[in-house]
């Protein structure tokens, strides 16, 4: 099958205005992995903050990027890649654009957390928020953040690493908003 071919059969499953940010990724496996599962899951965009030394500012360079090409296996030559050098410019980039922020956290201060099983992720516009592999998301964008979501958790280890992590929350979300989209789409018919 060509790849015009395919894209044209997965179209109706992809998800519009939904948005993985990416906080200080440290390893360049972490954002191939994360950047997989969103060509995986049809996300629409990638927002990385900061990060690891060399990482790729733009979507032309993230597509000629022989590791991530390898790491990602191909799926970097199809995701748009956006960078921002600090959290407070991709914050006032999805706010000028409406976007719902969810970041995702096993802790937050002075936020209640919604259980990712629990959650509603149908808003018009969502970014989902992972942070660093070692720290997890800055205060800023806790403080910034409309939703909070935990992954449910029931052994002693309180956290995945990023691509885990991105595969799991990305999916359900993905998910729901595409079941969402289809039973509004046959109430319009």
């Amino acid at each position: 099958m060509s790849i015009r071919d395919r894209i044209k059969q997965v179209k109706h499953l992809r998800n519009r205005y939904l948005i993985c940010v990416l906080e200080n990724p440290k390893q360049s496996v972490n954002l191939a992995a994360a950047i997989r599962n969103c060509s995986a899951l049809g996300i629409e965009k990638i927002y990385v903050i900061g990060g690891y030394p060399g990482i790729p500012k733009t979507f032309e360079a993230a597509r000629n990027n022989g590791q991530l090409m390898n790491s990602s296996v191909g799926a970097s030559k199809w995701m748009f890649l956006k960078h921002f050098e600090t959290t407070e410019d991709c914050i006032k980039h999805l706010q000028k654009n409406k976007y719902t922020i969810a970041a995702t956290s096993p802790h937050l201060k002075g936020k209640q957390n919604i259980s990712l099983y629990k959650g509603d992720f149908t808003q018009p516009r969502l970014a989902v928020w992972f942070g660093n592999e070692s720290h997890g998301i800055t205060e800023e964008a806790a403080d910034c953040a409309d939703i909070c979501v935990q992954i449910p958790m029931g052994g002693v280890v309180e956290s995945f690493n990023l691509g885990t992590a991105s595969g799991i929350v990305l999916s359900y979300v993905a998910s729901q908003r595409r079941a969402f989209t289809e039973k509004r789409e046959q109430k319009q018919q």
